[in-house]
């Protein structure tokens, strides 16, 4: 069984207590059959010391990007990414580099930046589309401005993945018209989580994704702890029953999604 956390930050886990290192990390992922993790930056900073800690590691893929609520204090930085994603462009700089974000819009931590986080995230978009990648959409009380920037800035064009995915089927019907992912975390195994178990049995599955978002929204039986990639299986076991179709099926299912949206490939499953 081959499983892929679409979404994780690994420079945020506990290496003091929890984990002796990243080689850590990914033997006690192997264990669990996640064998592949994308590890998303939220700004230019974390995106260095993303690529210094994955450096030379083949389990390892990763975004550039800065997330909704880091873009006023990364406002000067921000003309980095448009010299990253020349870099990428040329394929000279970083090979393991596969998306851009995590972009898009948060109003319920910081409703006061509106504008900013919308000129990041079309910047966003039009880089991904200018480097043919795929973006990686964080939203949050905002799915509404969300995808009408989507639609704008003619998003179909680079494709990419809405994670951690809570809103309606209205919104996933109008992501799917995008050519859109959508990616479920470890919120769907919690109790008050009902409207979300109804929607994602409508979500059709060449379009869905799975994430830990760790060390965020550990699954249950995990609450109350950090969250690691080695907990993906956990999440697929439980989508696997909710969805009633078998894990190793969805394991297959959503890393050919993975590799698809992410344009990676020789994956060997």
């Amino acid at each position: 069984m081959f499983l892929s956390d679409s979404h994780c930050h690994i420079d945020r886990l506990n290496y003091n207590l929890l984990h002796k290192n990243i080689e850590d990390v990914l033997d006690k992922s192997y264990k669990k059959h996640v064998k592949y993790l994308l590890a998303v930056s939220t700004s230019i900073k974390n995106f260095y010391k993303i690529q210094k800690l994955s450096k030379n590691n083949q389990s390892i893929f990763y975004s550039c990007g800065v997330h909704p609520l880091n873009c006023k204090k990364e406002l000067k930085n921000f003309y980095t990414i448009q010299i990253i994603s020349k870099k990428i462009e040329e394929q000279s700089y970083i090979k393991n580099v596969v998306a851009l974000g995590e972009t898009g819009l948060d109003y319920y931590y910081s409703s006061m930046t509106k504008n900013i986080q919308k000129d990041f995230f079309r910047e966003h978009i039009r880089i991904a589309i200018k480097t043919n990648k795929p973006i990686i959409v964080h939203s949050r009380n905002s799915i509404d401005d969300t995808i009408k920037i989507l639609k704008e800035e003619n998003a179909e064009k680079c494709k990419g993945v809405l994670h951690s995915f809570t809103e309606s089927y209205e919104s996933v019907y109008k992501l799917l018209d995008l050519g859109f992912y959508i990616s479920i975390s470890g919120i769907i195994t919690f109790k008050n989580s009902i409207e979300l178990k109804n929607v994602i049995k409508k979500i059709p599955l060449e379009h869905l994704l799975i994430e830990t978002d760790a060390p965020y929204l550990s699954p249950i039986p995990y609450r109350g702890l950090e969250n690691q990639p080695a907990y993906l299986f956990d999440i697929a076991k439980y989508i696997s029953l909710l969805m009633k179709i078998d894990i190793t099926t969805l394991a297959d299912i959503t890393t050919k999604n993975f590799r698809t949206l992410f344009h990676i490939k020789n994956i060997n499953t």
